[in-house]
C-alpha cells in the first residue's frame, strides 16, 4: 500500500527549497502509475551525459504505454529520440533536462503521442547543429502536450513544430534566440496561456508552406520583448506573426515592446484578431497584409506605435474585413526604417471601420486607400481626435468608392476630412467644399471641430 503521508511530507519538503528524499520519489511514482527514472538508472546531478540511458527508458515506457516520472535534478542529455508514445512529467521548476551540446536536444518524428509536463528544458546557451531547427523539434506528431513547462537559453527556436497537433499551455518561454514557438502546417494546435519573454526575433509564428487552411488558435498569451536581431522590415521582431495560414484566432493576449508587431497576419485569410492588449509596437501594431481575403479586427486595444492598424495591399490581393471597436492612441511618425508613419487606421478595399476610437496619430488618424487601391471602404461612428489629418481619402481618378459618415473629428490640426492624390493633398477639406465633384465619395453628418 502506498504511504500517502510520505508522499506528502516529500513534497512538502521540496517545496521549502529541500530535494525530494528517495524514497519519496518512488512513492510518489508509485502512486500515480508512473516509471520512476532514477529507478531505471537515470541520476539526477549527475555531471555525465545520460542520454543512452534516457532514451532506453523513452524506448521501454513507450511500448508499455506507461508515463515517466522524472525526479527533481538536472539531467545532461544530447540527442534524445522520442519514440511513438512518450508522457514524461516531472515537478515544476525542479525537474531539469540541460543540453549537453551535441548536435540538439529533444526531437521527435511521427509519434503518435508526445506529453511534456511540469519540466525545465534548458538549452545552457549552447550552440544547435546546423541541421537542427530548435531545441525541442518535433515533425508529424499527431497529439502533442507542453504544459507547464518552461524552455530557458534556447539556441535557435525554443520550439519547432512541423504538422504537429495538440497544445502548447502554461509553458515559459525566454531567451530564445529566433522564436519561442515556430509552428509550420500545423494540424489542429492550441497555443495558450503561455508567457514569451526575451527572443531572439519572434514570440509565436505560425506559417504554411503553401497558403492554406490551418486554424491554429492563440489565445491567453503574454508576449513581450521580442527583437529583431535578424534585422529587415518586418519579417522579424513580431510578438505573433501569421503567415499563409487561414481560418487562424488570434484573441485575448497580452503584448509588450516589440521591434516590429504586435501581431501580424500576412497573407493569412478569414483571420479573426479580437480583444488584445498591444503596447510599445515599433513599426505597425495590429497587421492584415498582402494577400488576404476576410478579416476581423475587432475590439483591441493599441498604445504605442508608429502605425495603430493596417489592413492593406489591395495590389496583392489584400481586401476583405471589417475594424471595429478598437481604441488606438500614441502613435510616432518615427519608425525602424524609412517609410510612412503616424497612422491610426488605414484600409484600402471591401472594408468597414466602424466604431473605434483614435486618438494622437500624428498623420492621419484614419485612411482610406491609397491612390487606386481603394474600393468600397466605409468609415462610420469613429472618434478621431488630435491627429494631423481626421480622415484621409482617396480622389484620384480610378479610386473606387466610399462612405465616411456620422464620425466625430476634433483638433485635426492638417483638416477634418482630406481629399489625397496619393501623398498630395487635393482637397483640404471636404466638409466644406462638398464631395460632389467626387461621385465615388459619399459624406454625410461628419463633426469636425
Amino acid at each position: 500500500m502506498i504511504n500517502r503521508r510520505l508522499v506528502l511530507a516529500g513534497l512538502a519538503g521540496l517545496a521549502s527549497g529541500s530535494t525530494l528524499p528517495r524514497f519519496a520519489q518512488a512513492q510518489m511514482a508509485a502512486a500515480t502509475g508512473m516509471i520512476n527514472a532514477v529507478e531505471f538508472g537515470l541520476q539526477p546531478g549527475s555531471p555525465d551525459d545520460q542520454t543512452a540511458k534516457f532514451n532506453a527508458l523513452l524506448t521501454k515506457a513507450s511500448a508499455a504505454g506507461e508515463q515517466i516520472f522524472l525526479p527533481p535534478g538536472t539531467y545532461i542529455a544530447s540527442g534524445l529520440q522520442f519514440p511513438a508514445y512518450v508522457n514524461l512529467a516531472g515537478m515544476s521548476g525542479k525537474s531539469r533536462i540541460v543540453f549537453g551540446g551535441r548536435n540538439g536536444l529533444i526531437s521527435a518524428n511521427g509519434a503518435d503521442h508526445v506529453q511534456l509536463s511540469g519540466l525545465l528544458i534548458d538549452g545552457d546557451d549552447r550552440w544547435l547543429s546546423e541541421s537542427v531547427r530548435g531545441l525541442v523539434e518535433l515533425s508529424n506528431v499527431g497529439y502533442l502536450v507542453l504544459d507547464d513547462c518552461q524552455i530557458i537559453g534556447a539556441r535557435k527556436n525554443a520550439v519547432d513544430l512541423f504538422k504537429c497537433g495538440g497544445r502548447i499551455e502554461r509553458t515559459r518561454i525566454s531567451g530564445a534566440t529566433d522564436a519561442a514557438i515556430f509552428a509550420a502546417d500545423s494540424t489542429g494546435l492550441r497555443i495558450t496561456q503561455n508567457e514569451i519573454s526575451d527572443c531572439g526575433n519572434g514570440g509565436i509564428l505560425v506559417q504554411r508552406y503553401e497558403q492554406g487552411r490551418d486554424s491554429t488558435i492563440i489565445v491567453g498569451n503574454r508576449v513581450e520583448k521580442i527583437r529583431a536581431d535578424a534585422g529587415g522590415t518586418g519579417q522579424n521582431g513580431n510578438a505573433i506573426n501569421v503567415f499563409r495560414a487561414d481560418n487562424v484566432i488570434v484573441s485575448n493576449n497580452v503584448i509588450n515592446d516589440s521591434a516590429f508587431t504586435a501581431i501580424r497576419g500576412n497573407s493569412a485569410s478569414n483571420l479573426q484578431i479580437t480583444g488584445n492588449n498591444c503596447t510599445a509596437s515599433g513599426e505597425t501594431a495590429i497587421y492584415s497584409e498582402f494577400a488576404f481575403e476576410g478579416a476581423v479586427i475587432a475590439n483591441n486595444l493599441v498604445d504605442g506605435a508608429s502605425n495603430g492598424i493596417s489592413m492593406v495591399n489591395f495590389d496583392s490581393g489584400g481586401r476583405m474585413g471589417t475594424c471595429s471597436g478598437n481604441v488606438v492612441r500614441n502613435l510616432s511618425t518615427r519608425g525602424p526604417y524609412p517609410g510612412t508613419f503616424g497612422i491610426g487606421i488605414a484600409v484600402e478595399a471591401d472594408i468597414s471601420v466602424t466604431g473605434n476610437v483614435i486618438e494622437s496619430a500624428p498623420l492621419y488618424g484614419i485612411q482610406l486607400g491609397w491612390g487606386t487601391y481603394m474600393r468600397n471602404v466605409i468609415a462610420t461612428g469613429n472618434i478621431v481626435r488630435a491627429s494631423g489629418e481626421g480622415i484621409y481619402v482617396s480622389v484620384v481618378k480610378g479610386a473606387g468608392s466610399a462612405i465616411i459618415s456620422d464620425n466625430i473629428i476634433q483638433d485635426a490640426k492638417n483638416g477634418g476630412i482630406v481629399g489625397h492624390s496619393w501623398a498630395d493633398i487635393t482637397v483640404k477639406d471636404l466638409t466644406r467644399k462638398g464631395a460632389s465633384d467626387y461621385p465615388n465619395l459619399i459624406l454625410e453628418r461628419n463633426v469636425v471641430s
